[in-house]
């Protein structure tokens, strides 16, 4: 039986109101550009679950795979099924996943390194047939766009509290683990070089938090972490702000269970390349973090 213009009218408004729902419901308008999405994000007024959440976070760290993906792509990235993208896009008023990714489009045009080199206005290096090559080739662009990310839009002021909260410690504390754990170790070994006392926190017999039993209120802590964020950094941090030390760091995200304790944060997303994820960019800001210390204390 064909249904009456009237009652497909009413299903239509009921469809429209059910999409328009989701932001309503969460307490603020549908966003209208990726800033703004990043604004609601991070405001800490969104509590997403499990599944959600880890697509958050791959938004959040990859806008140039979102604006540029299809649906099937962005959700074999994210980890999640396809529905679940469609699911997070309704949650903020849109109709559909790909009603929701043109704010990433607009977002990446000329602005992100991602989208300049899948746009053919990258570097350009070439890739040759042998496969070592190309997978050299492959992390030097994984840096590069790592690098340029950086240049783009780095929270400078956030830095300069981090470099002034480090200047003033007694003790610096240096806490990463897993893929962190090169960026660490090297940047306490700088500050060491540099006549800068600090301990590298490396939890060698699994002696993490007695390393940091001496810590107190007039030292601070140097975190980096990335997701997924399972190491043992967060709770070493958590004990480190029971002791009301100091907390700076590095890590990928809003998401990230540092950035709740920290004093000051600073963020850097690293590109990856075929599973393997570059750290120029995190070894680059830790080296300013260095010689910015260095030169607060000679002054």
């Amino acid at each position: 039986m064909a249904q009456s213009p009237t009652r497909s009218r009413a299903r239509s408004s009921s469809k429209k109101s059910a999409g328009e729902k989701g932001g309503a419901a969460l307490g603020y308008a549908r966003p209208r550009t990726y800033e703004e999405l990043r604004a609601v994000l991070s405001s800490g007024t969104v509590h997403f679950p499990k599944r959600l959440r880890q697509v958050a976070i791959f938004l959040w760290q990859h806008p140039g795979d979102v604006a540029l993906g299809t649906i099937s792509s962005v959700a074999t990235q994210a980890g999640v099924q396809p529905s679940t993208l469609v699911r997070f896009a309704k949650t903020f008023g849109f109709a559909g996943f790909s009603d929701f990714q043109e704010i990433f489009k607009e977002h990446v045009k000329g602005s992100w390194p991602e989208g300049r080199e899948r746009n053919g206005r990258g570097r350009g290096r070439p890739t040759g047939t042998n496969p070592n090559t190309h997978f050299v080739n492959g992390l030097v662009a994984a840096s590069q766009a790592s690098l340029g990310r950086i240049e783009a839009g780095f929270d400078l002021d956030a830095f300069e509290r981090i470099v002034a909260i480090m200047a003033a410690a007694d003790l610096i504390y240096v806490i990463g683990s897993k893929r962190a754990f090169p960026v660490t170790a090297y940047v306490s070994l700088a500050l060491s070089q540099q006549g800068v006392r600090n301990v590298l926190i490396d939890n060698v017999g699994s002696t993490a938090f007695d390393q940091i039993g001496c810590l107190g209120e007039r030292d601070a802590v140097l975190a980096v972490s990335f997701s997924p964020y399972n190491s043992i950094t967060p709770e070493l941090v958590a004990a480190a702000r029971e002791r009301s030390a100091s907390i700076v760091s590095i890590t990928d995200s809003t998401f990230s269970p540092l950035v709740k304790l920290s004093d000051a944060w600073v963020e850097v997303i690293e590109s990856d390349f075929a599973g393997f994820r570059s750290l120029a960019a995190t070894l680059a800001v830790g080296m300013g973090l260095v010689n910015g210390v260095v030169a607060a204390r000679d002054v």
